[in-house]
């Protein structure tokens, strides 16, 4: 399983477009991968013959899992054989045993779970794995904790703490299967004896074993759920979430727990930048090819803003600030799934036709539905614009793991003061709010405003070249 943006950390296999058995050519789609950010299809990593399908249609894995095995040789195992079925229908078959025998765990440990397992057991060293390096986890290794957005919402709502859990997920990653164990334990050991939630999880969840309730688990003494349902009436529309929304729902949960968001805004005067877009927009799009827009002067301005303070680009990992060296600016795109953030790479490098040119690119792309994985990757800034509908200014939801992003509010003709030979007069100019959202652990008031304010002057001086 690739890692498919900064912040994913799992992905689901929507379909697969080949068979065991068949035979395929380096870069040739093999399978489609949904997650939060984007629905891509992953190429081939070499030539040869698909050998084995681990991954079932439906089935959700981290990254860094096992997908499919590849022998370069070019030799089948075995005549096609029929996908594997989606992962409610059953769980993945166990390896077979090694031929030299393997110390055993320690009693407190689990057993490897059976995509962990066959993941052990495959292919011989020459075939190609689908995968990609896992990133540092909690547990064994030392790293800082890290925990998917899924694991953070479900501590949230049931008052857990995270840190006492046991993972048993790659890496010893904490996952959601772990979390419901671990409440279960917890309910049963208080109710047989009363103590301290430290009863071990049950041999069928460590195996792997679906929970018993599909749904919200039942909370064990002290656990407090802190969610509020609704029941739906007669007449009312009940609408499923997408997987996209869910996962959407999870990072943006995850960003406001995680990061103490502080909002900041600043009014705009546009007014010289309207006058410099109108003088230059029919001669801009009889030379490109399309419209020129204020999204790319305020991308561009953001950029410049972004060179005079580089702590305003930056990342935390765990007890430290990360100056990036890069401006990767992200441009928030709406789609019909919901938002996705797609990344012009050295934005800094870029000349306003130049970041344009790139806008109108995703645009175009995102409404195909051809945004890849590497186009969402890497974003150190976010620049998000909802549209010319009505609103006024807004505090967007940090995308991490960047700490800051900038919203667009809509450009309006309203009468302001200014001063005219010493005297001040009414006039009527073209204004625009602009919002700041950071990240208040490592960015302070001083600092965002002055960010805000330097961005905000830049607009008004309309600086521009084409």
């Amino acid at each position: 399983m690739p890692q498919m943006g900064e912040s994913v950390v799992e992905g689901t296999v929507s379909k697969w477009l080949i068979n065991v058995g068949d035979k395929v050519q380096e870069d040739q789609p093999l399978v489609e991968i949904s997650t939060d950010k984007v629905d891509a299809e992953i190429p081939s990593p070499a030539a040869g013959v698909i050998t084995k399908i681990i991954a079932s249609e439906g089935q959700t894995l981290p990254v860094g899992a096992l997908l499919a095995v590849i022998d370069e040789a070019g030799k089948a195992a075995a005549p096609t054989a029929p996908r594997p079925a989606p992962e409610k229908a059953a769980a993945p078959p166990p390896p077979k045993p090694s031929p030299q025998p393997a110390p055993q765990p320690p009693p407190a440990e689990r057993p490897a779970r059976p995509v962990e397992a066959a993941q052990a057991a495959s292919a011989p060293a020459s075939a190609a794995r689908l995968s990609a390096p896992l990133q540092p986890r909690d547990g064994n290794g030392g790293q800082p904790a890290r925990f998917s957005p899924v694991v953070m919402k479900m501590a949230a709502e049931y008052n857990i703490d995270v840190g006492a859990i046991r993972g048993t997920g790659l890496g010893g990653r904490v996952t959601k299967r772990d979390v419901i164990s671990y409440m279960e334990s917890a309910k049963q050991g208080a109710s047989a004896t009363g103590a301290a939630r430290t009863a071990p999880p049950s041999p069928s969840r460590a195996a792997g074993a679906a929970p018993a309730v599909a749904g919200a688990a039942p909370a064990a003494p002290g656990i407090i759920p802190r969610q509020f349902l609704y029941e739906p009436r007669e007449g009312d529309q009940v609408e499923p979430f997408s997987r996209r929304r869910k996962l959407i729902a999870e990072h943006m949960v995850y960003s406001k727990t995680h990061s103490p968001h502080v909002g900041t805004v600043a009014e705009v005067d546009m007014t010289r930048a309207a006058q410099w877009r109108d003088k230059n927009k029919a001669a801009f799009q009889a030379r490109h090819g399309f419209g020129l827009t204020f999204l790319p002067m305020v991308a561009m301005a953001a950029v410049r803003a972004l060179k005079e303070f580089p702590r305003m680009n930056a990342a935390v990992t765990g007890d430290s600030l990360v100056i990036r060296k890069d401006i990767n600016l992200g441009i928030a795109v709406d789609t019909e799934e919901g938002l996705v953030v797609p990344v012009i790479k050295q934005a800094d490098q870029k000349s306003l036709v130049g970041l344009a040119a790139q806008i109108d690119d995703f645009a175009r792309r995102a409404a195909d539905r051809k945004i890849t994985a590497d186009d969402l990757a890497g974003g150190s800034f976010t620049l998000t614009n909802p549209g010319r509908e009505g609103n006024l200014f807004g505090i967007a939801i940090i995308n991490q793991p960047q700490i800051g992003i900038l919203r667009m509010g809509e450009i309006k003709k309203r009468p302001v003061v200014i001063e005219v030979d010493g005297a001040d007069a009414i006039a009527i100019h073209s204004i625009m709010y602009l919002t700041l959202s950071y990240d208040h652990r490592v960015v302070d008031g001083v600092l965002g405003n002055r960010f805000l304010f330097r961005v905000a002057r830049l607009l008004e001086a309309a600086d521009f070249e084409l």
